[in-house]
């Protein structure tokens, strides 16, 4: 990582967008653990998580997949998996959810909490 990307925070990616017609094949069958961001349009925290997430799916690229849901156009996807607030991230293992965050947290907050829980590494 050169010094403008740590000044920047690191390198970024868009997450993979999910809507209720491909929720199945881009987070249940994902053969990576997967990271759901859950927004919405009308939501100040949810903007304010969208470079942290974009920095997380840069970071873990090839090891997470990062995604993100606009709840507002899934209203499936939504009910099934119980969603009332945004921000929400949903995580998922195995076709299974294995963890939830509701509300803004920092990105050395969900570092950690990616690299213990889904990459099995010690925190530093």
């Amino acid at each position: 990582m050169g010094l403008l990307d740590k000044l920047l925070g690191g390198p970024k990616a868009m997450p993979v967008h999910v809507d209720d017609a491909n929720f199945d094949d881009e987070v249940m069958r994902s053969e990576l653990p997967v990271m759901l961001d859950v927004w919405g349009p009308d939501c100040a925290p949810c903007r304010q998580m969208e470079p942290v997430v974009m920095r997380i799916a840069g970071r873990y690229q090839g090891r997470v997949k990062v995604a993100e849901v606009n709840a507002a156009g899934a209203p499936r996807t939504m009910r099934r998996l119980g969603v009332r607030s945004t921000p929400t991230l949903v995580f998922f293992r195995g076709r299974a959810e294995v963890g939830r965050v509701v509300g803004f947290r920092g990105e050395g907050y969900l570092d950690e909490l990616i690299r213990a829980e889904f990459l099995g590494e010690a925190a530093t």
